[in-house]
């Protein structure tokens, strides 16, 4: 049996969206940074991400990263992904999938995700599943969420 964890990297930001993920999904924060692993505390990455997660009984696992140097002053990857005539046209290479058993469960996933988010498609039923919907998170992460149906 293997498992696969989405690992993300972010410019600065990787605790908060690490805190932002736990609010949402529920779970345990472990983290690490760059200042615990022995770099100088006056360092400029010191205090940013080497290795965080968070991980939650429901089964939620997400990692999260802050690449060294690359400070919150640069501007983030921005992809461009939008729904046309129910297709999904992007140039981003990952979307994080999250498929939840109802419909109450996963549309409090969507309400804690969606908080400054831009919504791609609303959550709401689709022909395939009773609760469907694409979003992209204030930190900038695409995030589709459905009702396993």
């Amino acid at each position: 049996m293997i498992t696969t964890t989405t690992h993300l990297n972010f410019r600065g930001t990787a605790r908060a969206a690490l805190e932002f993920y736990r609010s949402v999904f529920g779970g345990e924060i472990v983290l690490r940074t760059y200042g615990d692993l022995g770099m100088p505390a006056d360092a400029p990455d010191a205090d940013h991400v080497v290795f965080g997660t968070v991980m939650a009984g429901n089964g939620f696992r997400v990692m999260a990263y802050d690449v060294p140097g690359a400070g919150a002053d640069l501007a983030p990857v921005v992809d461009s992904t939008r729904r046309e005539n129910g297709m999904t046209i992007t140039d981003a290479t990952f979307f994080v999938s999250v498929r939840g058993e109802t419909f109450d469960e996963v549309q409090g996933f969507w309400d804690g995700l969606s908080v400054g988010a831009a919504t791609i498609e609303p959550f709401a039923a689709a022909q395939w599943s009773s609760g469907f919907g694409m979003l992209t998170d204030r930190f900038g992460v695409t995030w589709v969420l459905d009702v396993a149906s």
